[in-house]
Order: C-alpha cells, then structure tokens, then sequence
C-alpha cells in the first residue's frame, strides 16, 4: 500500500498547529490559576467573552442613534439629488 508523501505532511502540519493551539490554551488557564492574565492570542478568546457583562443600550440612546442616523441618511440623499 503506497502512502502519499503529501498526505503524511499535511497531516503533520495539521497536528503541529493543533499542538500549538491547545499549548496556548494551556498557559492562559495556567496564568488564571495563578493570577496573571491569559498572554495574547492571535484571535479572540471565547473565555473573555464570557466574562464580560453585555452592554445593555437605553430607549433614549437607542432613539438618538436611529434619529443622528436619518439625520446622515437625509443629507446624504439630497446631496445626491443636488448632483443629479
């Protein structure tokens, strides 16, 4: 039975990176346990997602954004009709 010698590297490859990851995750629960914080990841942390409480947004912040935004979109189209 002939094994593809690329198939066999991929593989490789595809460990090495799967090591790498589960290695980080590692010394970010090894820092929470003692304290520190998690060192930096290249993409964000399902962890720290979690802990963060959500943002919660008022009724009247919320109307004051919708009305900022029909105030840009209303300019913004009779400056196209001004062009026209």
């Amino acid at each position: 039975m002939a094994i593809n010698l690329q198939i066999l590297q991929a593989a490789l490859i595809g460990y090495q990176i799967e090591r790498d990851r589960i290695t980080r995750a590692m010394a970010g629960l090894e820092a929470q346990l003692k304290g520190g914080k998690a060192p930096a990841s290249s993409g964000p942390s399902r962890a720290t997602a979690a802990e963060k409480p959500k943002r919660r947004m008022s009724a009247a912040a919320r109307k004051r954004i919708a009305a900022a935004q029909k105030k840009r979109w209303a300019a913004y189209h009779k400056s196209q009709k001004a062009q026209a």
